[in-house]
């Protein structure tokens, strides 16, 4: 045997690790509004730096492949040349020797499928296709459109009340959204180049924990213009849709057939996530914008959706989505079997059912079965199992939401699909029984889970909480006679609700159970149109201004992270698990932001900014 050696055949395989790091974070950065051609010839070129050169279909058919692709890009190609990519790039896939050339030529195949509208539109058009153009993006993934960069720099400055003001520009719940929004704003962060994305949601949290919202005046309604609106919903997307059109003027009614306002941010999502005071503050907040009067307790059924269609000039239905789901299961209709959407309402309202001594099992692997499960170690469960059909990386709910259950005792059994409910003599629930799977092929973006040859799994269990999904109770509208395709309302894509004059709809009960911020941006969207409908293009002054940007610290930072409380003790209670930051952090975490509003692509289109 020869003379061995531990380094690295290729002495620049030692320092590549690095620049690979690097390139990840600048995908992960990919800007909105990026071309998609560009974005198809750069991944090919960055397989053509990948491979060995070794089979012709790589080594001649890549740098074609590019060259058409080139064309296209520069609007230079014919109307044969995407026929002539496709072509090649069968070829590619179907004969290179390795996965470097086989998922090129795939990638391509993909991108001329996705994409086919705007390669069209570079052959025969000669430009990308309409609204092709890069934006800010925290500002483009927000729903809302809120300008991130300026409440960061207000917040920067000290100015936390200003911060709060240009929030609400375009989202009235900024303490909602400090709170539980799922930050998609942060998604392509172009921080994340540098280091790791700016903690978004943590800086807004600092905001509202410095300066409460209720403290902070809203903007003095406009005129009146005589208009009346009814609100059917005081949920998030209800709730912003009244703010909105009061500061425009409108008198407003709102109708909620619960005990008391925030709909599913109050009914859904537990207390130590979301502190009832603060979600007030929200509110008060909210009604004291203009005149919007509030009747609770005011269930619309197909009658009272008639008058009001009558009474007001615009009537705009956000009910949610606030009915649970259930599962065609053997046993579910046993005593002790609840959905999660009926505990955390019952929560919600102030009741704390006692489960001490009791084994809970909870169904589902989202945010809302996290939330039952925390919530039962909370009512004093003996043990809370999920039970979830995928494996854990492919849980739809937050991973922190996710991590924080596992610290707090909450066991985690994947790949286990319930099979049914064993139920006693009295008909009490005993166990549930699941059915060992085994991951599969991908289908639709993820792993299927199979079937494994295992034998059943039995979970005893005194309660089973449905976590699976929520229903929309859609009934009484339909009966009244707007259209519901599988009880989700149909709308334009003005929200303006099919065959109706005047009614708007939105947020969950149009598009299914989605997020707070979606259906704030909802609410928003419908204020605007219904504004427009009644024949007004009203513009709102937030009371803030956008502070100047200061030259950009490109210095590497780690990311500061929102802290818990521990979890041995946080398990215990329904106080708030989350930490606030200290003005240190927040000071930092706030200079990581690279103003992109100001430099870049901001600066030449009107710094890519939705506005009214």
């Amino acid at each position: 045997m020869g003379r061995l050696t531990v380094q690295p055949a290729a002495k620049a395989d030692g320092q590549m690790g690095a620049f690979v790091e690097a390139f990840t974070r600048r995908v992960e950065a990919m800007p909105p509004g990026q071309c998609p051609v560009g974005m198809v010839l750069g991944q090919l070129q960055a397989s053509m730096a990948q491979t060995c050169g070794k089979c012709t279909p790589c080594a001649q058919g890549m740098p074609k492949i590019a060259a058409l692709l080139r064309d296209v890009a520069e609007f230079r190609a014919t109307e044969t040349t995407v026929g002539e990519i496709r072509a090649k790039a069968a070829l590619l896939r179907d004969t290179a020797d390795c996965a470097v050339g086989w998922q090129a030529g795939q990638m391509v195949l993909e991108g001329l499928d996705a994409f086919a509208d705007e390669f069209a539109s570079h052959v025969e058009a000669g430009t990308c296709a309409p609204g092709m153009r890069q934006t800010v993006p925290c500002v483009t993934l927000c729903p809302a459109h809120v300008n991130v960069p300026a409440y960061i720099a207000l917040a920067e400055e000290g100015r936390f009340a200003e911060a709060v003001k240009m929030i609400r520009k375009d989202n009235p719940f900024p303490t909602a959204c400090a709170l539980v929004c799922e930050h998609p704003c942060e998604e392509r962060c172009r921080r994340t180049m540098v280091d790791a994305p700016v903690n978004i949601r943590g800086i807004k949290k600092h905001i509202v924990d410095t300066v409460a919202a209720d403290t902070v005046e809203t903007p003095a309604p406009l005129p009146s213009t005589g208009k009346r609106v009814a609100v059917v919903g005081a949920g998030p997307s209800g709730l912003t849709c009244a703010y909105f059109l009061a500061l425009m003027g409108h008198e407003v009614v709102v109708y909620e057939a619960r005990k008391k306002l925030g709909g599913m941010m109050r009914y859904g999502i537990p207390a130590y996530r979301f502190p009832r005071e603060r979600l007030d503050e929200d509110i008060r907040a909210i009604l004291g914008a203009g005149f919007i009067e509030v009747k609770t307790e005011c269930a619309v059924d197909a009658a009272e959706m008639a008058k009001l269609a009558g009474w007001y000039d615009a009537v705009y239905v956000a009910i949610g989505a606030q009915g649970g789901k259930t599962l065609a299961l053997e046993g579910a209709d046993a005593e002790g079997v609840m959905s999660a959407v009926d505990l955390l309402g019952v929560v919600g309202d102030g009741e704390h059912p006692d489960f001490t001594g009791k084994k809970v099992v909870v169904i589902g692997g989202g945010n809302v079965a996290m939330d039952c499960a925390r919530t039962s170690v909370r009512l004093g469960a003996e043990s809370v199992t999920v039970a979830y059909r995928r494996r854990l990386e492919d849980m739809t709910a937050l991973p922190a939401e996710v991590e924080s259950a596992i610290a707090e005792g909450v066991e985690m059994m994947c790949l286990q699909a319930p099979e049914r409910i064993e139920v006693d003599a009295e008909g009490r629930v005993m166990a549930l029984v699941c059915q060992p799977q085994r991951i599969g092929a991908v289908k639709r973006g993820r792993p299927a889970p199979v079937a494994a040859d295992k034998p059943e799994l039995r979970l005893e269990a005194d309660i089973v909480l449905i976590a699976v999904g929520q229903a929309i109770e859609s009934a009484p509208f339909e009966e009244y006679g707007m259209e519901a395709d599988r009880t989700y309302f149909v709308a334009d894509q003005y929200l303006r609700a099919m065959g109706q004059e005047g009614v708007f709809v939105g947020g969950d009960c149009q598009w299914g159970p989605k997020t707070v911020i979606m259906a704030i941006a909802a609410g928003k969207t419908a204020a605007a149109n219904i504004d427009h409908e009644l024949g007004f293009h009203h513009e709102l002054d937030c009371g803030a201004a956008v502070p100047p940007a200061r030259p950009n610290d490109r210095t590497a930072y780690g990311r500061v992270q929102v802290a818990e409380r521990p979890a041995c003790e946080r398990k215990h209670d329904f106080e708030g698990v989350e930490v606030p930051m200290t003005d240190e952090e927040a000071a930092q975490e706030c200079r990581r932001c690279l103003r992109c509003d100001v430099y870049g692509i901001g600066a030449l289109t009107g710094r890519g900014l939705e506005s009214w």
